[in-house]
């Protein structure tokens, strides 16, 4: 945010102030009448910061003052007053502006302020991201591996992460897309600025909107204050749409607005927000398939489609499983206070058979199994509890062949959808990360449950 309000019915004096903030990289919106301030502020546009004269016309500094206060509470007020009007300066600060300042102004005391204003406003709403976003510890490990496919999507986040151009993420639940769009972040000149991941498929569609763009007070029943959304908590910063496919049609149409304008409305407000963001997505599905069943909207697919990056699933780098073993477990080991923490030949060995259908999550949810059942802190393929999936004349076993070739193709697909919905279920702790596994909803998957007559 570097926006801020600057009230000064002195033109010249006014123009000066708009000069010298914009030196500073800032942005001002200049009103030379009190009453328009305080209407400004009342519309609910947003400022980091507000520098006002205490004799306006229209209505006082005071009133302006109040106004701020009450639109938004921390949002920091700086009086300007001129000899004679200390009184009133001295009622402002018990008011709750933040410092005064007399004329003539000494620019550099006001930008030193200015420089404080920011500072308080990023730590609040770091502080706010804390509360919502990172009450558990983030780790941002170096991405494990060196087999050919990993490294092309490494080359190709270095070389998007220093613009501004929108990401889309392509890959199989469990690949890791997270960890690559904070990879961007961190190496993009937003890097010092928020970074805002919200799960798009973990939100009901009557609440989704009001996560991603907040609400005014008195909005609906119960919105007893303001919220801010995702998108104006992520300002100056990146928002990672995880599983943006899973959106509704009329959510899809909102992201593509702000997309298309950098800006929105919070629900129940009229007033226009103004964002600087940057935009990941990040899906399971196929969304050019999305948009042909017209579940997705073609217009939205181009815009968050500008570059495309496909995560290889686990089983396309086999190569880095040895790698990403040896990394979960030096961790593991740390976290389960058993530094010694190791792995057989022959346990490697099974990993690296293995098809992984979670992928990395899965892999790593494993050998913390197995850390925790092994013996004398060595891991052996009993602890894995890892069974390749049947080939050959297991598959063949399996199967009813019987019939022309569409009935045992219908069959065939109903048993193997049935095989991969009782495995999902098996290795997922709740349905909800089953159906994110299968890449379906969870709707869909209570669907299919009953279909196949497993318990629902």
């Amino acid at each position: 945010m570097k926006r801020l309000l600057i009230v000064e019915d002195k033109e010249s004096l006014a123009l000066m102030l708009q000069e010298t903030v914009a030196s500073e990289g800032l942005e001002a919106d200049v009103v030379s009448n009190g009453a328009e301030a305080v209407n400004r502020l009342a519309s609910g546009r947003r400022y980091f910061a507000v520098v006002t004269d205490l004799r306006l016309p229209g209505a006082d500094g005071i009133a302006v003052l109040r106004q701020a206060r009450e639109s938004d509470p921390d949002c920091p007020v700086i009086v300007m007053t001129a000899f004679g009007t200390i009184e009133n300066a001295v009622e402002a600060m018990k008011l709750g502006a933040f410092d005064f300042i007399q004329k003539p102004i000494d620019v550099d005391h006001l930008l030193l302020l200015l420089r404080r204003c920011r500072e308080m406003r990023e730590l609040q709403y770091e502080n706010l991201l804390l509360k919502e976003e990172f009450q558990q510890r983030y780790r941002l490990p170096a991405i494990i591996g060196d087999s050919p496919r990993i490294v092309d999507v490494s080359n190709a986040i270095q070389r998007v992460a220093p613009t501004d151009s929108t990401v889309l993420l392509q890959g199989e639940s469990g690949t890791g897309k997270e960890l690559f769009a904070r990879a961007i972040h961190q190496l993009s000149p937003r890097r010092d600025r928020p970074f805002v991941a919200i799960n798009c498929a973990a939100i009901p569609d009557t609440l989704i909107e009001n996560e991603l763009f907040g609400h005014e007070k008195g909005a609906y029943t119960g919105a007893t204050a303001r919220q801010l959304g995702k998108f104006e908590l992520a300002d100056s910063g990146t928002i990672f749409l995880d599983e943006i496919a899973e959106l509704g049609l009329s959510v899809q149409s909102k992201i593509l607005r702000v997309l298309q304008e950098r800006r929105f409305e919070r629900i129940g407000g009229t007033a226009t927000i103004d964002v600087d963001v940057r935009v990941i997505c990040a899906t399971n599905r196929n969304v050019a398939e999305e948009v042909r069943e017209g579940r997705f909207r073609d217009d939205l697919y181009f815009r968050i489609n500008v570059f495309p990056v496909t995560v290889p699933p686990l089983r396309a780098r086999r190569e880095d499983v040895d790698a990403l073993t040896d990394f979960f477990l030096q961790r593991l080991g740390r976290e389960l206070k058993k530094p010694a923490l190791r792995i057989s030949d022959a346990a490697r060995a099974a990993l690296r058979a293995y098809d992984w259908p979670g992928n990395i999550r899965e892999l790593e949810n494993t050998l913390e199994r197995a850390a925790i059942l092994c013996d004398r802190n060595v891991i052996e393929p009993r602890d894995l509890a890892i069974v390749s999936a049947p080939r050959d004349e297991a598959v063949r076993d399996a199967l009813d062949l019987s019939g022309s070739l569409d009935e045992a193709t219908s069959r065939a697909a109903r048993t193997v959808e049935r095989l991969k919905i009782e495995d999902a279920l098996r290795r997922a702790a709740s349905r909800a990360e089953a159906a994110e596994m299968l890449g379906i909803s969870l709707r869909t998957l209570t669907s299919k449950m009953r279909e196949h007559g497993l318990e629902a």
